[in-house]
């Protein structure tokens, strides 16, 4: 059974840091087969692309609203992705979810070419 679990959510202040982990079990292949991406959805938006990282070494692409502040690594042999956030803003609150496609380049522009998701980490950025 194919499950990504994400953890890490939580209540942060603006300008605070917060580091998002995505562990994957039951995948058919090694989990460095698979591109993982991150995306966000905030109350009555449209889901957005908040960063990947892709199967090729090396290969990261972030959303313009997140980068310079976010960073993505994965380690395989933990079959785990990370994303580390830094100064959090109000309009990064969302619910998080990482997604994994079997295919070399990741990509941010179709969320619906991702096969497996998780069910979401809530990242509330309040004062």
């Amino acid at each position: 059974q194919f499950q990504l679990v994400e953890s890490g959510g939580t209540l942060v202040q603006p300008g605070g840091s917060l580091r998002l982990s995505c562990a994957a079990s039951g995948f058919t292949f090694d989990f460095d087969y698979y591109a993982i991406g991150w995306f966000r959805q905030a109350p009555g938006k449209e889901r957005e692309g908040v960063s990947c990282i892709s199967r090729v070494p090396g290969y990261r692409a972030y959303g313009d609203s997140v980068k310079g502040r976010f960073t993505i690594s994965r380690d395989n042999a933990k079959r785990a992705v990370y994303l580390q956030m830094s100064g959090l803003k109000f309009e990064d609150t969302a619910v998080y979810y990482c997604a994994a496609v079997n295919r070399d380049r990741c990509s941010l522009k179709e969320p619906s070419e991702y096969v497996y998701w998780g069910q979401g980490t809530q990242v509330t950025v309040s004062s």
